[in-house]
Parts: C-alpha cells; sequence; structure tokens
C-alpha cells in the first residue's frame, strides 16, 4: 500500500519536458525556451529573453522553468531532455558545478526537482531538440532587441 503526500492533494502525472537555452556572444544577448508535453498530449511552450548573460546561465534559467512549472501543475514525474551536456551532467551529479554563477542556480534546480520527485534529465542531440531550440532563438531575438 502507497501512502499518499501529506503535502497537498492527488499527485500529478508525468510530463517530458524540451530544455534549451543561448546567448549569442558568451556573455551575450540571450534566452531560453522549453517545450513541454503533457501526458494528456497537451503542449505548453515558455520562452524567455534574459538580457546579456552566458549560455549556461540560459541553459540553467531554462531547466528552473520547466522545474518550476512541473512543481506548479503537480507533475510527479518529469523526464528532461536536454543538449546541454554540463547541464544533465551536472544534474546527474556526475559533473561537480565549477562555476560560482552556476551553483546557486544548480541548488535551486536540485531543489525543485526534490520537490517534484521522479525527475530523469537525459542528453539528446540537438536535432531531437528543435522545438526548445527555435522557442530559446525567440527569446534571443528579443533580448537583442530589447
Amino acid at each position: 500500500m502507497k501512502q499518499g503526500s501529506l503535502f497537498g492533494g492527488a499527485q500529478g502525472g508525468s510530463a517530458r519536458a524540451y530544455v534549451d537555452g543561448g546567448s549569442r556572444g558568451n556573455p551575450g544577448p540571450a534566452g531560453y525556451g522549453v517545450r513541454i508535453e503533457q501526458e494528456d498530449g497537451t503542449v505548453v511552450e515558455l520562452k524567455e529573453a534574459l538580457g546579456l548573460t552566458t549560455n549556461n546561465v540560459a541553459e540553467y534559467s531554462g531547466l528552473i522553468a520547466a522545474l518550476r512549472w512541473a512543481a506548479a501543475n503537480r507533475i510527479s514525474t518529469l523526464h528532461v531532455r536536454a543538449d546541454s551536456e554540463l547541464l544533465v551532467k551536472q544534474m546527474r551529479g556526475e559533473y561537480r558545478v565549477k562555476s560560482p554563477g552556476l551553483q546557486p542556480l544548480h541548488e535551486q534546480a536540485r531543489a525543485l526537482a526534490r520537490q517534484i520527485g521522479d525527475v530523469r534529465f537525459e542528453h539528446v542531440r540537438r536535432e531531437f531538440n528543435k522545438d526548445a531550440d527555435r522557442l530559446a532563438n525567440e527569446a534571443m531575438d528579443e533580448a537583442a532587441a530589447g
């Protein structure tokens, strides 16, 4: 027998999040894009222009946006796919986070992942992350214009 959570209502379903972030220049005008596919077929797209920052900060910002969305929507199983090998390996604990600028973002992402429960990270090639890449490029266009 499985006991329900003592913190809130019934656990939500599962979703897959495709995450990407980038900057034009490093640092440069940056943004992230996220495409979330829920188990019922619903698709949610998130993007944000970040101003001037680094590629890695943009990647983490996209991940945090996906994790926040999942936590807010009571997703209990999240499969994160990203084309940033650094991000994926850091979140899996395979690489240490040495950059002082990334450490607080990594801790925030880990805390959100613990809140969700079952979060898996998978590195995918860029061609399998096209929608998130498109959204990130739209956000970078907005960052460059603004």
